[in-house]
């Protein structure tokens, strides 16, 4: 949810009872603060944030979080190891999101509160198994012993009840709310994610970090670079910086990095937060409730 998920998402999602997340990914440490401070404002609702342990700027991140009080870290590309300790020393729940079994282990053993499992159909970095979420979660289920959550293709009510039944405790949706008012994705980028069909992203990158992207100018110059068996080097010199930044806050639509799950295909308009999770909530329960 990179560029998407600020103070005005996060809120509106906590407010509708679910659980906000501020995505730290695209934000400077003062930005990050800024952004939790507005979010404490727009809600009294606990809210998270969202933090890749890659981040260049992780300590400041991470120190930022502990003096603002943040309740729920979701971390996710790194080693959970490197900060769950110092994390739940501040009382803080921490969860992972993980790509696979073997690292959903790894996760638990560094003592995470739960986990988030990612399947291949997920928007933006994902792991390099290509394991889809209904076949991941179960899988993960049998050997994990503390909460899991799902992700990667769940936008509906119905997609949220088959993630529980195949034995998710929660799901976590983010391509879902990138298409509604409060996401701070251009507009341009939205409107494109609505019109997306099947088979309009495509997982590329690899040999960088996996990521899945809507089809647009640059995607097909990535794809007309593999034909050249490109190196490591000139497939970044390819991405350079700041490409998701330009694509999906910008609204450069042939240039940018369009970063959206698979499930766009099923996102058919832009709606406030509080009626997208309105709709979900009464489609898992309309479902649930046994058949007379």
């Amino acid at each position: 949810m990179v560029w998407n998920s600020g103070w005005e998402l996060a809120s509106a999602v906590s407010n509708a009872g679910g659980l906000g997340l501020i995505g730290a990914g695209s934000m400077y440490p003062e930005i990050l603060r800024e952004h939790i401070h507005k979010c404490k404002a727009a809600t009294d609702k606990p809210f998270g944030v969202n933090v890749p342990l890659l981040y260049p700027d992780i300590d400041l991140l991470m120190q930022i979080i502990i003096e603002e009080k943040i309740q729920v870290v979701f971390t996710s590309a790194g080693n959970p190891k490197s900060w769950t300790s110092h994390l739940k020393e501040q009382g803080i729940t921490v969860v992972h999101v993980v790509s696979s079994v073997k690292f959903a282990l790894k996760a638990q053993e560094a003592g995470v509160d739960a986990v988030v499992a990612e399947g291949f159909e997920a928007g933006g970095h994902n792991g390099r198994e290509e394991t889809t979420t209904f076949t991941l979660i179960p899988i993960v289920k049998e050997q994990l012993d503390i909460p899991l959550i799902a992700a990667g293709g769940i936008a509906t009510g119905r997609g949220m009840l088959a993630a529980m039944i195949l034995g998710a405790d929660g799901v976590q949706m983010g391509s879902r709310f990138v298409a509604t008012v409060e996401g701070s994705g251009h507009q341009a980028f939205k409107d494109m994610v609505v019109q997306a069909k099947e088979g309009d992203t495509e997982l590329t990158l690899k040999e960088l970090a996996p990521v899945r992207l809507l089809k647009n100018k640059f995607y097909e110059d990535i794809k007309e670079l593999y034909a050249k068996a490109p190196t490591k080097e000139e497939l970044s010199d390819l991405l350079g910086r700041a490409r998701a930044k330009r694509g999906m806050f910008e609204g450069d639509l042939e240039e940018g990095e369009l970063e959206i799950g698979q499930v766009s295909a099923l996102i058919q308009d832009i709606k406030p937060v509080a009626r997208v999770i309105n709709d979900i909530v009464s489609e898992f329960r309309a479902l649930s409730l046994p058949k007379i």
